[in-house]
C-alpha cells in the first residue's frame, strides 16, 4: 500500500499547483458570481433539502465560495456545523451563528481560516450530521475527490465510517475542476454529489 501511495502522490501534487494556480488569477467578480451560482443550486439539493443539521466550512480566498449557503441553510432552520482545526490537523466542530459569529484565526505559515467561536462540540459532533459538505479542488466521474492534502476531511470521512453514519458527500468546486479522472488511493472514498455554478452532478453510492 505504501508503495501505491508513492507513486500517486507526486501526481496528486503536481494537480493540486495547477488547480490552486488557476483559482489564483480568478477575478473577484467571478469568485462572487459562482457563490450566488452555487448556492441556488445547492439548496435545490434533497439531501440538503431533508437535512436537519449540515456539516460545512468556511470558504477562504479564491475557493468557491459558501457564505450564502451557509445563511440560506441557517434561514431554513438548518443547524449548520463549522470545523475548528486543531494543532494535528484534525477538526473540532462549532455551531454556525451567522457572519458575526466567525473568528479570522491563523494557523502557522498557512492561509488565515473564519472558524466559530463560542463552544466546541468535539471532533465527534459531525457524526450527527445528516450531510457534509467538503472542501475539494476537484472530482472525477468516480466521485473521488482531490483535497488540499491536509489529511483533515480524510479524518472525518474515517471518523462517520467508523460510527457508522451515512450522511451525504457533497463537494463545491468550480465547472472547470470536474475532471475525467484525479490520482486515488485505497484509502480515498468518493462523494456522492458535487454542486458547481452550473449545476449537480451524482455519483452512485457504493454499498446502497
Amino acid at each position: 500500500m505504501g508503495h501505491l501511495g508513492h507513486t500517486s502522490e507526486p501526481d496528486k501534487r503536481t494537480l493540486r499547483r495547477e488547480l490552486l494556480a488557476v483559482r489564483s488569477r480568478l477575478p473577484a467578480g467571478d469568485v462572487q458570481g459562482a457563490a450566488a451560482a452555487l448556492a441556488e443550486n445547492a439548496l435545490e439539493l434533497g439531501e440538503l433539502a431533508h437535512a436537519r443539521t449540515v456539516a460545512a466550512y468556511v470558504s477562504v480566498g479564491a475557493e468557491p465560495g459558501t457564505l450564502a449557503l451557509l445563511d440560506a441553510l441557517r434561514a431554513r432552520g438548518v443547524r449548520v456545523l463549522l470545523p475548528v482545526l486543531l494543532p494535528d490537523n484534525d477538526l473540532d466542530w462549532g455551531v454556525y451563528a451567522g457572519e458575526g459569529s466567525l473568528a479570522r484565526v491563523q494557523h502557522g505559515g498557512r492561509m488565515a481560516l473564519l472558524e466559530p467561536v463560542g463552544e466546541r462540540l468535539g471532533p465527534d459532533a459531525v457524526t450527527g450530521a445528516d450531510a457534509v459538505l467538503l472542501p475539494g479542488l476537484a472530482v472525477d466521474a468516480r466521485g473521488m475527490r482531490l483535497g488540499r492534502g491536509g489529511g483533515s476531511y480524510d479524518r472525518v470521512l474515517a471518523r462517520l465510517e467508523r460510527a457508522g453514519g451515512r450522511p451525504a458527500l457533497v463537494v463545491l468546486l468550480y465547472d472547470a475542476e470536474v475532471l475525467p479522472r484525479v490520482p486515488a488511493e485505497p484509502h480515498d472514498r468518493p462523494v456522492h454529489a458535487v454542486v458547481t455554478p452550473s449545476g449537480v452532478r451524482r455519483f452512485p453510492r457504493t454499498g446502497d
